[in-house]
């Protein structure tokens, strides 16, 4: 089995900037993923000498960015919402390229069943625009798994014929949401992989996708658990539904050759859980 480079999305330390770049040093990860969406690394926040500076912060702490997280909360399935949208988008890309990373991931929304709706329209435009726009820059905007298959996925990627657009697979968000199966899920988005997610969980009970996704986007998720109890679970690496040796080794036959970024949302020792997700990977690919 190929051995993947390892990331850290640095919020998951939930720690402030400086304190995450030690903390992923010190579990000598060859990278991080950084949020470029608001706060402090937001493209319109930063000077080009902020800029410069945040890369030397990186790179004197041993680590690359291998992707930035550019996800804008409610994706591009309004049309009129679309180009303040994109634009944004477009800035983190560039930022993405000055940091020498070209890869943003993110979040475009919940592809409708229907490739004739209004939405669906409005999605493959902004995507599609996005995509040019990437493979100009030679860069990659990576759609992220979750809201839909990925035989969905990928058809909407297949009908879109844009460069410059991948996906970053997360087999913890296909589990826990569509219940689809990411070692299958490797194999059918494989020419489009740019970045993955390690992440892990377990579905608890089938869930409406468009609901999920649209209640993470409005803030009322803990609403949407309220009524409907207790959806999925993301639990630490290993833990979970994800079958980490076959995934692994589904990735190394379809060519991979990018990083396993860890991302933990929840729990209450984030570094703990990150420091056990390191491991855990090591021992796997080892294995």
């Amino acid at each position: 089995m190929k051995s993947f480079p390892i990331g850290v999305m640095l919020e998951s330390f939930r720690l402030p900037i400086e304190e995450a770049l030690g903390k992923a040093r010190d579990l000598k990860v060859q990278g991080i993923q950084v949020y470029a969406t608001t706060g402090e690394l937001a493209p319109d926040r930063l000077s080009a000498a902020q800029r410069k500076e945040f890369l030397k912060k990186v790179r004197d702490h041993g680590l690359v960015v291998s992707a930035v997280c550019g996800d804008l909360g409610h994706g591009f399935g309004d049309a009129q919402k679309n180009p303040g949208l994109v634009e944004s988008s477009k800035r983190i890309l560039d930022l993405s390229l000055e940091w020498e990373s070209g890869i943003v991931t993110t979040h475009i929304g919940v592809i409708p069943d229907e490739p004739d709706s209004p939405m669906y329209r409005a999605m493959q435009a902004a995507c599609r625009d996005l995509g040019f726009y990437a493979a100009g820059k030679g860069v990659s905007l990576a759609v992220e798994t979750g809201p839909e298959t990925a035989a969905a996925l990928r058809l909407f990627l297949d009908r879109l014929e844009a460069p410059g657009v991948g996906v970053n697979l997360d087999p913890a968000n296909l589990v826990m949401v569509t219940g689809d199966d990411p070692v299958a899920a490797v194999r059918t988005l494989a020419p489009y992989l740019v970045h993955t997610h390690a992440k892990d969980g377990r579905q608890l009970q089938p869930c409406d996708r468009h609901e999920v996704y649209g209640a993470f986007a409005e803030g009322g998720f803990a609403q949407l658990e309220a009524r409907m109890g207790r959806l999925f679970q993301e639990t630490p690496l290993g833990e979970g539904a994800v079958d980490w040796p076959r995934y692994l080794a589904a990735l190394t036959a379809a060519g991979y050759r990018g990083f396993l970024t860890i991302e933990r949302e929840v729990g209450v020792d984030p570094e703990g859980d990150i420091r056990k997700a390191v491991a855990f990977l090591r021992r796997t690919m080892d294995g």
